[in-house]
C-alpha cells in the first residue's frame, strides 16, 4: 500500500465546517481512500515498557535503548526506524534525568521535526502543522491552566542547543495536540496505547453517521526482506458507496447516545455545533429512549428507572475500578430486573448494562448467562449502529466468542461470521484482528459441521476437551476505550 499519495482526495471548503476533504473518484465499501504515517507519535506514559515505541505493538520482551533506558523496541528494525525521531529525545531525556509526560514528548517530537524540515508542507501532506486548528482561544479557565503547566514543563525539557520557539508557537503546538490528536491501538485493536498527529486525517470533518472509518494499522516487519515490510499508519476506509465529489466524513464520538448528548460532547471536546442530519432530525433518538409498549409505563416510572440506571452505572464504574467483578454482576442483575418491565432493549441505559454484564460474566467464565445478555445487546446494537460500524463488529465478535465458549455453536458461528463480514470492511483482510476472526470462523465452522452430524458426540468431545485443558480466560474487563478515538476539532 502506497503511503503519502493523496490523489484520490482534495481539500475544499465545506459549508458551515471550514476545510474538508472530498473524493475525486468513486469508492465502495472496504476501499482504502488513503493511508498516512504519523507526523509524530508517542506511547502513553503507562505503556512505555510494554509497547514498542516504533510500531506500537504490545510485546512480552522488548529491547531497551542503551542510552536513555526509556525507549523500548521490538527489535533492531524498529529501533533503526525510530532513530531519526528518537535521537534528540534520547539526549534530552538523559540530560533532563527522566522522561516527561506523553504530551510534552509529543510536542517535543513535533518541534524537532519542524526544526529538521521547516514549517512548510512535508511530502504527502495536504496541510502543514502550522495551519492546523489549535482552538486555544476557546479554552476555558481549566484548559488554560493545563496549557500553562504544559508550556512550563516543555521549556524545562527542551534543550538549549535546539531551535528556540516563541511561547505563542509552543502554545499553538499544544493546542494542535489537544484538538487534532488520534489515539493509537495495540496490534489487536483492543486497547489504546499511544497518541499521534496525522495532518491529512485532521482535514476529515465529523458526521454522526459517517461514510468512512479510521483504523490504525501497526505495520509488519516480519518479512525476511525489508522491501516487503509495511509501515505503521492509519487507513481511511469507505463504509459504503461514496460518489465522486462527495465529502468524506468520520465520527469523532461513539454514535450510541441521543443526539442532544452527542452534540453536547462535541461542543465540549471539539468546540463546534454538530449539524449532521442525525442530530438535526434526532434520528434514532426514539429508539435510544424507547420504553415497553404493552403495557406502556407512566412518565414518572420511566423517569425513576432511568435515574436508578444512571446511579447504578456510577456504582458499577467504582466497583470495576476496584476489581470487584462479582459486585458488578450483582448490580447489573438488579438494574436489569428493574429495567425489564419499563425500558425497551434498544434503550441506551439497558444496552450499557447488558454490555457490562456480558463482558464481566465472560471474564468470570459464566458463559451461559453472559451469552443471554450478549444476544440482547447485539440485537439492540443492530437496530442502532451503521451496518458497517467497527464498534458493532467488535461487539458482535465478543458476543460470538461468548456463545462459542458457552457451547452454543450455531449462534456463536453465526455471530462470528457476521462480525467477520463487518471487520473485512472496517479493518481489511490483513489486519491482525480480522485474521484472528477468520481463524475462529474456520474453527467454529468445523465444530458446527460436527455438531450437525452428531450432536451427542459433539458435546461428549467438547466435555472431554474442556476437562483436559484449562478454559481460556477472557481478557480482564477494563475502563479504557478499545477503539481509536479522535481528540480533535474541525
Amino acid at each position: 500500500m502506497t503511503i503519502g499519495r493523496m490523489e484520490k482526495v482534495e481539500v475544499f471548503t465545506s459549508e458551515g465546517k471550514g476545510r474538508g476533504l472530498k473524493a475525486t473518484k468513486e469508492f465502495w465499501a472496504a476501499d482504502v481512500i488513503f493511508a498516512e504515517r504519523a507526523y509524530s507519535a508517542v506511547v502513553f506514559d503507562s505503556f512505555t515498557q510494554v509497547v514498542c515505541h516504533t510500531c506500537f505493538k504490545r510485546q512480552e520482551k522488548l529491547q531497551r535503548c542503551g542510552q536513555c533506558k526509556f525507549a523500548h523496541y521490538c527489535d533492531r528494525t524498529c529501533q533503526k526506524d525510530a532513530w531519526l525521531n528518537h535521537k534528540h529525545e534520547c539526549a534530552a531525556i538523559k540530560k533532563h534525568g527522566k522522561p516527561p509526560s506523553e504530551n510534552i514528548r509529543l510536542a517535543a517530537r513535533i518541534m524537532w521535526r519542524i526544526e529538521r524540515e521547516g514549517t512548510g508542507l512535508t511530502e504527502g501532506c495536504l496541510v502543514s502543522v502550522d495551519d492546523l486548528q489549535n482552538h486555544v482561544d476557546n479554552f476555558g479557565e481549566e484548559e488554560q491552566k493545563d496549557l500553562r503547566v504544559d508550556v512550563d514543563s516543555f521549556l524545562n525539557f527542551w534543550p538549549a542547543q535546539s531551535q528556540q520557539f516563541s511561547m505563542q508557537y509552543i502554545s499553538h503546538i499544544f493546542g494542535v495536540i489537544n484538538c487534532n490528536a488520534f489515539t493509537l491501538s495495540d496490534q489487536r485493536g483492543l486497547q489504546a496505547v499511544g497518541v499521534g498527529i496525522f495532518p491529512n486525517l485532521c482535514l476529515v470533518n465529523h458526521d454522526c453517521w459517517p461514510n468512512c472509518t479510521v483504523i490504525f494499522n501497526n505495520g509488519n516487519h516480519e518479512a525476511v526482506k525489508s522491501m516487503f515490510h509495511t509501515q505503521m499508519r492509519i487507513e481511511l476506509r469507505a463504509l459504503g458507496k461514496i460518489s465522486e465529489g462527495e465529502e468524506l466524513t468520520v465520527s469523532y464520538v461513539d454514535f450510541l447516545n441521543v443526539s442532544q448528548e452527542r452534540k453536547k460532547q462535541l461542543k465540549k471536546q471539539y468546540y463546534f455545533d454538530c449539524t449532521c442530519e442525525h442530530c438535526e432530525k434526532g434520528i434514532k433518538d426514539d429508539l435510544f429512549l424507547a420504553v415497553k409498549a404493552d403495557p406502556k409505563p407512566s412518565q414518572d416510572v420511566v423517569k425513576e428507572v432511568t435515574q436508578f440506571s444512571k446511579e447504578t452505572l456510577e456504582k458499577i464504574d467504582k466497583a470495576r475500578s476496584e476489581g470487584l467483578y462479582h459486585e458488578v454482576v450483582k448490580l447489573c442483575r438488579e438494574c436489569l430486573q428493574k429495567q425489564e418491565p419499563v425500558l425497551a432493549d434498544t434503550n441506551i441505559h439497558v444496552l450499557r448494562i447488558l454490555s457490562i454484564a456480558s463482558e464481566v460474566l465472560s471474564y468470570l467464565q459464566s458463559f451461559h448467562e453472559a451469552s443471554d445478555y450478549a444476544k440482547r445487546m447485539v440485537d439492540g446494537y443492530m437496530k442502532l449502529y451503521h451496518p458497517n460500524n467497527a464498534q458493532l463488529g467488535m461487539a458482535v465478535m465478543r458476543a460470538g466468542l461468548t456463545h462459542w465458549h458457552a457451547g452454543l455453536i450455531e449462534a456463536g458461528h453465526g455471530m462470528i461470521c457476521k462480525a467477520y463480514a463487518i471487520l473485512l470492511v472496517t479493518h481489511g483482510p490483513t489486519h491482525p484482528i480480522t485474521k484472528d476472526l477468520e481463524a475462529m470462523r474456520i474453527q467454529s465452522e468445523m465444530e458446527l459441521r460436527m455438531f450437525r452430524q452428531n450432536e451427542f458426540m459433539y458435546h461428549k468431545m467438547r466435555e472431554a476437551t474442556l476437562s483436559n485443558q484449562k478454559m481460556q480466560v477472557m481478557a480482564e474487563p477494563n475502563l479504557e476505550t478499545a477503539t481509536p478515538t479522535f481528540l480533535k476539532k474541525p
